[in-house]
């Protein structure tokens, strides 16, 4: 069936005999390979680091939106790499991939206000009501990681600490906000990998679009196209090691809100 064809290197032949105008090919050919032409997909393969795309997504609208809002935003957004200016060739979405973590609910010791139960925090609700509204959205899978309980904690906000060091703030003067809750995940980016080697190898996919912005993924970028992926970073306008850029295919980030960086900071 055309219709199962993914095969770049297909489109790529058909068009190099068309824009070579041969004789030997007829008008009637010609429209022939191009209605093939039109139907040749190419499978695309989204994959978001949840914990970077909310903080990002956080700096550049703001943290008042409803988990229906962000997540209906994510989607759209992820729908919106299979619309390449560059492409001459359908794009069809094979699947998103959300990496995450669930929220904890244990108790974490805080400076200010001591032991906070963090099941009774906003953010608790909130991330459990998010991470349903994406087990709804059409072709979207989550891949879910751990959190580290022994590196969970509350450290003192960069601005604060500046204003401290400049003698300009004492620490009797610090405030419950002058905190910010901090959590390493485990297994998230594993997991990442693991997941491009297996669309890579078993050449599910011809473009994958990774929305991240750790140069932990060099490794992944050569793999997949090592493999004759197309890999496309999407680092939501954030700045990226030059040891990322030179083993990805594309940079292109498709919402410039998200260049605003110190909006919500």
């Amino acid at each position: 069936m055309v219709d199962d064809i993914t095969n770049v290197s297909l489109m790529i032949f058909v068009k190099v005999i068309l824009d070579s105008r041969l004789s030997v090919i007829g008008t009637m050919s010609k429209s022939r390979i191009l209605f093939f032409l039109e139907r040749i997909n190419m499978k695309t393969a989204v994959l978001v680091d949840g914990g970077f795309f909310l903080k990002r997504y956080n700096n550049a609208f703001g943290r008042d939106n409803s988990p229906e809002e962000v997540a209906t935003f994510l989607h759209k957004y992820c729908y919106k790499h299979l619309q390449e200016k560059s492409d001459t060739y359908k794009s069809e979405m094979y699947r998103i991939l959300y990496y995450d973590c669930e929220p904890l609910d244990i108790n974490v010791f805080h400076p200010i206000d001591g032991n906070i139960n963090l099941k009774k925090q906003p953010l608790y609700s909130w991330k459990n009501k998010f991470l349903n509204e994406l087990k709804q959205k059409r072709k979207l899978a989550l891949r879910m990681g751990e959190l580290s309980l022994n590196k969970t904690g509350f450290t003192l906000k960069r601005k604060p600490l500046k204003k401290i060091m400049n003698g300009s703030m004492q620490i009797s003067d610090l405030t419950f906000t002058d905190f910010e809750l901090n959590i390493e995940q485990k297994g998230v980016d594993m997991r990442i990998g693991l997941d491009v080697a297996s669309l890579a190898y078993k050449k599910q996919v011809d473009r994958i679009v990774l929305i991240a912005g750790d140069s932990d993924f060099v490794p992944v970028a050569k793999l997949a196209r090592r493999e004759g992926i197309d890999f496309i970073l999407d680092p939501l306008y954030n700045q990226i090691k030059d040891s990322l850029f030179e083993h990805i295919d594309g940079l292109h980030s498709k919402d410039k809100t998200f260049n605003n960086r110190n909006k919500n900071k």
